[in-house]
């Protein structure tokens, strides 16, 4: 079943709308939760609550690509319970260890305010990875969005473990120095 298709029987109020999301996605959406939260029955609910997610707000969204918007409400939906779990009793620490990465080169919110406004923010990065070669730019995305072990990144693009490490770290400290010329204070 096409997008379309699908997100028309939302906004039909059809459930069958749920059985083709779980069908077409449940298997990418796992995966987004479980490199979160290395527990199958942990993502298994983010992905439950990801379909409650979308029949609670499709109407009145109409997501341009439901694979996107579905893949952003399980990850923030894991990253919560991450959060909520402290990574190091139940993730095995990958969770953290990846936002750890990221400190250096992404201002840190505070209780009030954040130091940059969000969207500000994601469009610097946007054209900064944007700007990267498409391999460079999918090994940063699969490691930073998806949440990925290096090891797995490394198989699956055919290099050894230390230079996907080093990519990645040079990758963040281009992003630092992009974001500190955009006048994004770290």
């Amino acid at each position: 079943m096409k997008d379309n298709e699908i997100i028309d029987l939302y906004w039909e109020r059809n459930e069958a709308a749920i059985a083709a999301t779980a069908e077409q996605y449940g298997s990418y959406c796992h995966a987004i939760s479980y490199n979160i939260l290395h527990s199958n029955e942990d993502a298994e609910e983010c992905v439950n609550d990801t379909w409650l997610g979308a029949w609670n707000s499709l109407p009145p969204l109409r997501p341009n690509r439901l694979s996107t918007y579905l893949g952003k409400l399980t990850r923030n939906l894991s990253l919560d319970r991450f959060r909520q779990y402290h990574a190091k009793k139940r993730g095995h620490g990958q969770t953290e260890l990846v936002l750890s990465e990221l400190e250096d080169c992404i201002p840190v919110e505070s209780d009030v305010e954040q130091s940059v406004d969000e969207m500000v923010l994601a469009e610097s990065i946007n054209q900064f990875l944007r700007a990267q070669p498409e391999r460079k730019r999918n090994i940063f995305i699969r490691r930073y969005w998806y949440l990925c072990p290096i090891q797995d990144i490394a198989k699956a693009y055919g290099m050894s473990e230390s230079k996907t490490t080093s990519l990645l770290f040079r990758m963040r400290n281009e992003l630092k120095v992009y974001l500190e010329k955009e006048g994004i204070t770290l």
